[in-house]
């Protein structure tokens, strides 16, 4: 795998949790309390200009706090 597509897959997980929060009606500031970590965070997470690589176990935990399973963030379409 190419960087630059390890880095567009990084933003495409990325712009799936902020997809799936705004679907459950949460902010970036509850998000952040429920997974226990600052806005700042997960800002960083969803940013679409950035590519910050969560933990598998925070990736997780995400995905438990939005009440979707992991996969989702994890699979990566072929646009």
């Amino acid at each position: 795998m190419r960087d630059s597509e390890y880095k567009m897959n990084i933003i495409k997980i990325g712009l799936k949790i902020a997809y799936y929060r705004k679907l459950c009606g949460m902010t970036q500031q509850q998000l952040a309390e429920a997974i226990d970590r600052s806005d700042g965070y997960v800002s960083q997470l969803e940013a679409p200009n950035c590519y910050y690589c969560p933990s598998i176990k925070t990736l997780f935990l995400i995905a438990e706090v939005l009440g979707i399973p992991a996969w989702k963030l994890l699979k990566i379409d072929d646009d």
